[in-house]
């Protein structure tokens, strides 16, 4: 098997199981399921993931990371003023959750309320990506002029709002969690710029 093919396949199994815990979480996927998902041998799961299950969702869990905090500079860099960007988001989710028919947006956090208590290495990983979008989110957020104290409890703050709006949303089948999110989350960002803005004048 060539390098290319090699990693083609890896690649293959890590968005598949990434997928199938996105609409099914992690407990009720199996090793089957996940080769053929990926149309991949069963040996090919075992030889680039010798731990199983766990090893594979903890990849898939780093690389969906690592592309859904992306899509914060994305949805929001198009908008100058803050205080239109955070909302913004929110809206932006809000019409893709009604136009894919109520998805789940997020595998992270679907998984990482699944196996709290059951997969303790698998919660640390889920930890670790979540402690990473907060520490992009507080650079992000700094970057565009909030002080850093603001901007991580911001990020702390949009990423738990989204997250509660999403559940909250699936079970409605309703946009109006991550509108009202938005919206709440848009008179903070206002609150932080007023306090910056007065400081600013003071000094």
């Amino acid at each position: 098997m060539s390098e290319q093919m090699s990693t083609s396949t890896r690649d293959r199994l890590v968005s598949a199981v990434a997928e199938l815990m996105r609409v099914h979480g992690y407990s009720a996927i199996t090793v089957k399921q996940i080769t053929a998902a990926a149309d991949a041998p069963m040996g090919s799961l075992y030889h680039h993931f010798p731990q199983g299950k766990v090893q594979i969702a903890a990849e898939a869990l780093r690389s969906t990371g690592a592309a859904y905090i992306q899509l914060l500079p994305l949805l929001m860099d198009p908008h100058e003023d803050l205080r239109v960007a955070v909302p913004a988001a929110f809206d932006d989710a809000a019409r893709t959750l009604e136009e894919t028919g109520w998805m789940n947006m997020c595998p992270v956090g679907t998984v990482a309320g699944e196996i709290a208590d059951s997969e303790p290495a698998l919660r640390e990983v889920a930890a670790e990506v979540v402690r990473d979008w907060i520490d992009r989110g507080t650079t992000y957020f700094v970057d565009r002029g909030v002080e850093e104290s603001a901007a991580r409890e911001l990020i702390v703050a949009m990423l738990a709002a989204l997250e509660g709006a999403f559940v909250l949303g699936r079970t409605l089948r309703s946009a109006e969690p991550l509108r009202a999110a938005g919206r709440t989350m848009a008179a903070r960002v206002e609150s932080v710029l007023a306090e910056r803005e007065g400081s600013a004048i003071d000094r």
